[in-house]
């Protein structure tokens, strides 16, 4: 089964993202209720070690983070094959992702080695664009080169089954992890 571990995410940032998609002339937009942060791309995984998986992290206390979009940034080299928002690599989400890490090891699930570049999908470009569809998007990302929010409380981590249609990916929350609020900061006036 394929499967990865991610953050839905808070609804306050849904909006600004959704006016992205919108104003994209070229490209497939996520769907809405697939926009995530993935912290572990599992990839195709048995069974026993999604058990194993689920065990671990229903045992852990795992850390509250904070999401909070940086701007835009596009996957692929000259030849773009995904627009995304970027997502502040905060001290919680990095901690969160820490602990991701080590239960898959525990669960004994290999994961690719990569450095954690926490974003949103937002748009797949297929094998990715050039000529006048890649001017096109540099045009409207131009646009919306300001793109920022807040920092709003990740409520979950959830573990995903995810099967590839030729109309996209369709996901199946498997296991939800409450995640505890973050203590607040000046930013959010708690602190």
């Amino acid at each position: 089964m394929r499967a990865f571990l991610a953050l839905p995410l808070p609804e306050p940032l849904i909006p600004p993202l959704l006016a992205v998609q919108e104003a994209l002339p070229v490209g497939r937009a996520v769907p809405e209720e697939n926009l995530h942060v993935t912290l572990a791309f599992l990839g195709d995984v048995e069974e026993p070690e999604l058990r194993e998986l689920h065990l671990e992290l229903e045992g852990q206390a795992l850390p509250g983070c904070r999401l909070r979009v940086t701007g835009l940034e596009s996957f692929g080299g000259r030849s773009p094959k995904l627009l995304a928002a970027a997502v502040a690599p905060e001290p919680g989400l990095s901690s969160l992702h820490g602990r991701v890490v080590r239960a898959c090891r525990a669960a004994a699930i290999e994961l690719e080695r990569r450095r954690f570049r926490p974003h949103v999908t937002l748009t797949r470009f297929g094998a990715g664009l050039r000529g006048e569809g890649l001017a096109r998007l540099e045009r409207a990302v131009a646009a919306q080169v300001a793109l920022t929010t807040g920092a709003e409380a990740a409520g979950e981590l959830r573990l995903v089954a995810s099967t590839l249609t030729p109309e996209g990916a369709i996901y199946e929350t498997l296991a939800a992890y409450a995640l505890p609020i973050p203590p607040g900061d000046a930013a959010d006036g708690d602190g």
